[in-house]
């Protein structure tokens, strides 16, 4: 593995998103001395919140798999999440999703093997449920195969896939897998009702591509979201960041907020100071950047021509208790299906400049004070929930829509759509405090106003993804979703703790390390 040579003493993360805030724990784990420069007021990054008038919402990702991943940042300076201030504590959902379809039928994701075939079988019949155990079968297997080798491991070059015996081996359970197939085609000789198969499906959407044309190796993100579990953190997403940056700061760390950098002054080929917008340097012997792909080269890192994920429209408010209590579903995470399937991947996926809205949208919605009480908000009126309803949608090179002249009146048309599906009072009633497009992601410096990123294209995956060890500096690492290992909080993790290992230069951990189990690993609330 190549690392960065010379001296790694004093170490400057730039951003606290999670991939610099795993990044800065392994490197303080590991000795260095390390600053971390957030532009924001707090940490967190796509894992942050919005502030609403009385009351906090999570500003981006809410969905969480592989929590175990946040244990290990943790003890890599000696600390658990109960040792964090405050404690971090994270509950499994029970089911993970609930699913409403066109034709009103309705499917919940349970983890638990059991209690999931019982579901199809209620759904969708016996022999659905017997297929359904053979299709989690072998999503273990794919994600066992690449877990290891392919998602927590340094890349230097894509011939180190036949270079080295494990990864030999781990390509070679891949094709016997047929993982280099598609995964809606695959996951189809599994199930015959379609609705069922959407659900082990949908989540190639996260690599930006449609299901019947994603790789079968993402079966791995379906496997950690309805096998492994799906987990939310007592008082919401950004609690994981706030537990990370305690562990970072009482470990010694430094980190300063409100910080935004804006040069990198370099020698040769090695960064050497940073500065920020209020005038300040930090000198470093080592550099690891977060920065987005989108805004990546002002930095002085050159990246070459790529083919973004769709991107998203997400609505953040509160609604009356007493409204939502009326809705068809009563679950934290509710995918709400439209009719149309394949049409409204290639509506929102399709190349450039061919980008379209959904005809029929399927919806993202969330409710977390179903999980925590807590988050709850007590007003004159009456008590009123956090809400947050997501709609994917192309990115600015498929479609370069004016967003902020028609955000708002697409939002009135999907809030009309989900009336008419039974979501009664949501139009009049749901007051919105924040609204992102397109044009808000990219305001951020995201590439084509995605927070997405790149798409996990064939040449856009694994070692074809860019590196995190660009070659155009001799010091600088990258971290985050626009590198390796990719897109989503387990892998901005990972992403991370990679980015440490090439200043390090510490391997990756034993395969035993993987995580795979399904049991609760953080205090439950009942």
């Amino acid at each position: 593995m190549k690392t960065v040579a010379g001296p790694t003493d004093r170490v400057v993360v730039v951003g606290a998103g999670l991939s610099g805030l795993a990044a800065a724990l392994y490197l303080t784990g590991a000795g260095r001395s390390v600053t971390l420069l957030e532009r924001a007021d707090h940490p967190g990054g796509r894992v942050g919140r919005y502030r609403g008038p009385d009351y906090e919402i999570d500003s981006g990702a809410t969905v969480l798999t592989l929590p175990e991943l946040i244990n290990h940042a943790l003890a890599a300076v000696g600390q658990t999440p109960q040792t964090c201030t405050p404690p971090l504590r994270i509950h499994q959902l029970t089911p993970s999703y609930h699913a409403k379809f066109a034709d009103g039928a309705t499917i919940r994701v349970f983890a638990d093997p059991e209690t999931m075939a019982a579901e199809v079988t209620r759904t969708c019949g016996a022999e659905e449920a017997r297929g359904y155990r053979r299709l989690r079968s072998w999503l273990a297997g794919i994600y066992d195969a690449e877990f290891g080798e392919f998602m927590d491991t340094n890349f230097d070059s894509p011939l180190d896939m036949v270079r080295k015996p494990a990864k030999r081996r781990a390509l070679a359970a891949l094709l016997r897998l047929g993982g280099f197939g598609r995964l809606g085609p695959r996951v189809g000789k599994f199930l015959r009702d379609p609705r069922l198969a959407r659900l082990f499906t949908f989540q190639a959407l996260y690599a930006g591509m449609p299901p019947a044309r994603a790789l079968a190796v993402y079966g791995a993100i379906p496997h950690m979201d309805t096998s492994l579990g799906v987990y939310f953190p007592q008082g919401g997403m950004s609690a994981i960041a706030v537990a990370l940056a305690d562990a970072f700061t009482s470990a010694g760390g430094t980190l300063l907020l409100n910080t935004e950098v804006t040069g990198i002054d370099y020698a040769g080929r090695r960064a050497q100071r940073v500065r920020t917008a209020d005038g300040r340097g930090f000198d470093c012997d080592a550099l690891v950047l977060t920065a987005d792909l989108g805004s990546i080269e002002r930095f002085g890192v050159r990246r070459r021509r790529l083919r973004a994920a769709p991107s998203a429209v997400v609505a953040h408010g509160t609604v009356p208790a007493e409204i939502a209590a009326t809705w068809p579903v009563q679950a934290h995470h509710t995918i709400e299906f439209g009719a149309a399937w394949d049409r409204t991947f290639d509506e929102i996926a399709t190349g450039r400049g061919k980008g379209r809205l959904m005809s029929d949208p399927s919806l993202l919605l969330t409710r977390p004070a179903l999980t925590d009480p807590a988050l709850h908000i007590d007003r004159p009126e009456g008590r009123h929930e956090p809400f947050s309803l997501l709609a994917p949608c192309p990115n600015l090179d498929s479609a370069p829509l004016d967003w902020d002249r028609i955000g708002p009146f697409y939002l009135r048309e999907l809030l009309e759509v989900l009336e008419s599906r039974g979501y009664h009072g949501i139009a009049e009633h749901f007051t919105v405090d924040h609204l992102d497009t397109p044009s808000t992601w990219r305001d951020q410096g995201m590439l084509a106003g995605t927070p997405f990123s790149a798409a996990h294209l064939f040449r856009q995956t694994g070692p074809f993804r860019p590196r995190n060890f660009p070659r155009s500096s001799d010091n600088v690492v990258i971290a985050g979703c626009g590198t390796t290992p990719g897109v989503g909080v387990p892998t901005a993790l990972l992403s991370g703790k990679l980015a440490a290992y090439r200043i390090t230069g510490v391997t990756a951990p034993t395969r035993d390390e993987t995580p795979r189990t399904t049991g609760i690993v953080f205090p439950a609330n009942h």
